[in-house]
C-alpha cells in the first residue's frame, strides 16, 4: 500500500474492515511518524509505549479475524484531547496539579469512539483548561506548528491539529468554545468542524444557560471529519439540547452542488481587524465560490454586540471550572497562567441581570442571523484573524496597528460565530506569501450541518489546498 499515514481515514477504515490492512500495520506506521515528529512538535502527550499500542492493534486484528462485528473506527489510532476523559489515561487539561488525575471512565465522546473501534494511544496537548488559542502549558510545554516550528499551532485543540497535519493519527477529536476547533485547523492546514450545539451531546455540561462549548471532529479532509461526526453525534437523554435524527448521512458525505447558491463573505472591517494576508485569502475564496457558479456578495453579518455577549456567557460558563478549582485545588492560581486566572475569575464580577441580558441579546442575534440566512446559503469569513504567530508570543496584542485589550480579542471572528450556536467548518483556503496556512470559516444556519459540510467539501475539491503537506511532514501530497 501507499504511505498509510497519507491515506484518508475513510479509506483506512474500509481497508481494515475488509482485512486488506491490519491494525498492527497501521499502528506501526503511525508510531513511526510519531517517533519522527512528536519529539520536536509536541502534539501528543501521555503517549502509550509502542508495545502497548501494538497490543491494542493485535487485539483489534484478532477481533476482525474472529468475524466479530466491526465499528466505523475499527483499528484507527486516536489520541483524544487532554480535557476529555479516557479510562486509564490522565485528564490533565494542561494543568500541572492534574498531572496524575487518572480517568476511571470514558467521557461520552470517548465512549462512542471506543465503541466504534478506535484505539486510544495517548492524549493531544492543549493550553491550560483549553483557555486561549495558543497551545502551551507548564506541564507539557508548547506544541509547535509543522509549517514553521517557530510558530504557534493555534488552540486549544492545537495538539490534535498538529497530530493530523503530520500523519501521527488519521482522525482527531477536539472541542470549541471560541474557536478551539477552527483556529488550529486554520494554523495547521487541516479541517475543524464546530457542529450545531446539541448535535454532539454533552450530558455533563451546562444544559441551557451560557451554552457555548461543543465537541467536534478534526481531520485532514472534510469527508473524514464528517465520518467521525457520524460516530460522535446522536441524541442523549441527559442533554436537554441534544438533537435526534439519523447520523448516517454524515458517514457518506458527498460534495454539494454549488451552482446557484448564495454566498456572503466578509473579511473584517471596523471593530474586527484582520491581517492583510488573511483578508486576501478570504477574498480569493469568495472569488472561487463565484467561479463555481455561486452568487457572491460581500456583506457583514448582523453580529453587532456579539462579542460582548460572548464575554459574559463565557465567564458564566467558566464559573463551573472556577468554582470546582476553588474546592479541588486550593491555591490553584499559583499554578495557572495569568490569562487563565483572569478568565476563570471573570464570573465573580457578574450579576444575574448580566447573564439574563446577555441571553436576551443572544436571542436577538439568533433571530437576525436567521433572517440573514434566509437570504444566503452560507457565510464565508476568516477562521483566524492572523496567520500563525511566533511561539514565544502568548497572544496577539495588535492587528494592523489596532491594539487589542485582552487575549480573547484576536479571535473575535470565531467567538461571534459561537454565539449563534450553529455549524461552522474551518477548511484550508490558501497560504500567506511566506507559506503559512490560512483557513476560512464556512458558516450556515442552525442545524444545517450537513449542508455546511457539503459546501466545505465542494470548496475543498475545487481548490486542493488541504492536499498540501507541511515541510515537517513529507508523507502527504505536495
Amino acid at each position: 500500500m501507499a504511505d498509510l499515514t497519507a491515506m484518508t481515514a475513510i479509506d483506512l477504515a474500509g481497508a481494515l474492515r475488509r482485512r486488506e490492512l491490519s491494525a498492527i500495520e497501521l499502528m506501526t506506521a503511525c508510531y513511526d511518524r510519531i517517533e519522527a515528529y512528536n519529539p520536536s512538535l509536541n502534539a501528543i502527550v501521555n503517549l502509550l509505549p509502542r508495545t502497548d499500542a501494538l497490543a491494542l492493534a493485535q487485539a483489534a486484528d484478532h477481533k476482525a479475524a474472529a468475524g466479530a462485528p466491526l465499528g466505523a473506527l475499527h483499528g484507527l489510532p486516536m489520541a483524544p484531547k487532554d480535557n476529555v476523559d479516557v479510562a486509564g489515561f490522565p485528564t490533565t487539561s494542561g494543568f500541572r496539579p492534574f498531572a496524575g488525575r487518572i480517568a476511571r471512565h470514558d467521557a461520552l465522546v470517548s465512549a462512542r469512539q471506543r465503541a466504534a473501534g478506535a484505539l486510544f494511544i495517548g492524549k493531544t496537548n492543549m493550553p491550560e483548561f483549553g483557555l486561549g488559542s495558543h497551545t502551551f502549558n507548564s506541564l507539557f510545554g508548547a506544541t509547535r506548528n509543522p509549517w514553521d516550528p517557530g510558530r504557534s499551532a493555534g488552540g486549544s485543540s492545537g495538539g490534535a491539529a498538529v497530530a493530523l497535519a503530520t500523519g501521527m493519527v488519521p482522525l482527531a477529536d477536539g472541542s470549541d468554545m471560541g474557536g478551539s476547533l477552527r483556529n488550529p485547523a486554520s494554523f495547521c492546514n487541516v479541517v475543524g468542524f464546530r457542529p450545531t450545539i446539541g448535535l454532539i451531546p454533552d450530558p455533563r455540561g451546562l444544559g441551557w444557560l451560557a451554552r457555548l462549548t461543543t465537541a467536534g471532529p478534526m481531520a485532514r479532509n472534510v469527508a473524514d471529519a464528517a465520518y467521525l461526526l457520524a460516530v460522535q453525534a446522536g441524541a442523549h437523554p441527559d442533554d436537554p439540547l441534544s438533537l435526534s435524527g439519523s447520523t448516517e448521512p454524515f458517514s457518506a458525505l458527498i460534495p454539494r452542488r454549488l451552482e446557484g447558491l448564495k454566498i456572503a463573505w466578509w473579511a473584517g472591517g471596523p471593530g474586527l481587524p484582520v491581517d492583510p494576508a488573511v483578508a486576501r485569502v478570504v477574498a480569493d475564496a469568495a472569488g472561487t465560490f463565484e467561479s463555481l457558479g455561486c452568487s457572491v456578495q460581500e456583506e457583514a453579518p448582523p453580529l453587532t454586540g456579539a462579542m460582548d455577549v460572548f464575554r459574559v456567557l463565557r465567564a458564566a460558563a467558566l464559573s463551573v471550572t472556577g468554582r470546582a478549582l476553588d474546592i479541588e485545588v486550593p491555591g490553584w492560581r499559583d499554578h495557572a497562567k495569568a490569562t487563565a486566572v483572569w478568565n476563570l475569575d471573570q464570573w465573580r464580577e457578574l450579576g444575574g441581570a448580566d447573564i439574563v441580558n446577555a441571553e436576551v441579546r443572544r436571542t436577538a442575534l439568533h433571530r437576525a442571523a436567521a433572517r440573514f440566512f434566509d437570504r444566503y446559503d452560507a457565510l464565508v469569513l476568516p477562521a483566524a484573524q492572523v496567520p500563525p504567530f511566533p511561539i514565544e508570543q502568548e497572544w496577539v496584542t495588535e492587528i494592523n496597528g489596532v491594539a487589542l485589550p485582552n487575549y480573547l480579542d484576536w479571535m473575535q471572528v470565531c467567538c461571534i460565530i459561537s454565539v449563534l450556536g450553529g455549524p461552522a467548518a474551518a477548511v484550508p483556503a490558501g497560504f500567506t506569501p511566506d507559506g503559512l496556512p490560512v483557513g476560512i470559516q464556512i458558516v450556515g444556519r442552525a442545524r444545517d450541518d450537513l449542508g455546511v459540510l457539503g459546501i466545505a467539501a465542494a470548496f475543498e475539491v475545487a481548490t486542493g489546498h488541504g492536499r498540501r503537506a507541511p515541510p515537517e511532514s513529507p508523507g502527504g501530497a505536495a
